[in-house]
């Protein structure tokens, strides 16, 4: 009994630290709440370094004494003339890497505009613009937003290539086809160049339950398909009309990027790896964006940009408070077990 008594009462302290805690956290996090969010702020970052680096140490690691003092010979002669260009006021052509991984909202859009400005204040036509594209696709308006700020970058006759390492599929290969280069990976998923609605209804589970719904509209066709309310044949065949349209202009939009490709072909819903999207059109060719940057190195100065906002004090410590109460619990349980 005194055993049961002494494992209750731990029990009892480590719920009552844990309530404690996430109160004032809670509190503390409703003040923070307040404040402004936190504002972006743009980074630009040098590959050609970051891969210059890479190969100077691998050189020193690997090679012996005689090779190394020939390489810092080469070094200087490098230094030299890099010197006399900044000099001669000549630059080498720039390529600017944009990474955008899309989720089903395409909130991102919002970052990829600001990169995109950002490169358009800064590039000439000489310049190369490189997207690491990977989305399974999501809303319409918003992966329709995000290919029309690619879009820019080719209104300014700036080379854009895109290169999808992973996966465009539905949304992401709209953004994808506005590329002047396409490339994918052999097992990347491309295609999917078709439209998906769904959504429940609980209609016979309210009238189970005598639960009634009113849904109140002006216009015939203000609302076709209702999740609570009794969808009727009417309504669907609307539904079906109005998504019948969408992917009309999704196909229209493709073909007039790609217009070499048979459209209706491809434009089924299916998608397929990269290799066989190859053979049907959909891509240009086959490589990763790993491989296309070293291709461009050093020819070219290459450069990351990013737009990344700052989290906000809320932010923060909701992150940092959802941490500590994860290990505070899992350190609960652990001894709980000991105990036993």
């Amino acid at each position: 009994m005194e055993f049961l008594y002494e494992y209750g009462l731990f029990v009892a302290k480590a719920v009552t630290l844990v309530i404690a805690f996430v109160v004032v956290v809670s509190t503390i996090v409703g003040v923070a709440s307040k404040q402004k969010q936190g504002k972006g702020q743009l980074e630009i970052v040098s590959i050609s370094e970051q891969l210059n680096d890479i190969t100077n140490y691998a050189k020193q690691v690997l090679l012996d004494k005689n090779a190394l003092k020939k390489l810092a010979k080469e070094q200087k002669k490098e230094a030299k003339a890099k010197s006399k260009e900044k000099s001669d006021d000549t630059k080498k052509s720039r390529m600017y890497v944009i990474d955008f991984k899309g989720s089903m909202d395409a909130h991102e859009v919002e970052h990829l505009r600001e990169e995109i400005t950002a490169i358009l204040c800064v590039a000439s036509k000489e310049d190369e613009v490189l997207v690491r594209l990977e989305s399974g696709g999501g809303v319409v308006h918003g992966y329709g937003l995000a290919a029309s700020q690619l879009q820019r970058i080719k209104e300014k006759e700036i080379k854009l290539t895109i290169a999808v390492d992973k996966v465009a599929a539905s949304g992401g290969y709209m953004m994808a086809c506005v590329a002047d280069n396409l490339l994918a990976s052999q097992f990347a998923y491309i295609g999917s160049i078709g439209v998906l609605a769904q959504l429940p209804n609980f209609n016979k589970l309210l009238k189970k339950n005598d639960i009634e719904f009113e849904q109140h509209t002006a216009g015939e066709f203000k609302r076709t398909l209702t999740v609570f309310g009794e969808n009727n044949d009417e309504g669907r065949a609307k539904f079906k009309e109005e998504i019948e349209e969408i992917h009309v202009l999704f196909k229209d939009f493709v073909q007039s990027q790609r217009p070499d490709m048979d459209i209706d072909k491809v434009a089924t819903g299916e998608y397929w790896p990269g290799i066989k999207a190859k053979a049907l059109g959909l891509v240009d060719d086959i490589t990763t964006s790993d491989d296309y940057i070293l291709s461009h190195y050093p020819a070219r100065e290459i450069f990351s940009v990013k737009y990344s906002v700052k989290k906000n004090v809320a932010e923060k410590l909701g992150m940092s408070a959802a941490n500590v109460i994860e290990r505070v619990f899992m350190k609960t349980m652990n001894k709980a077990r000991h105990w036993f």
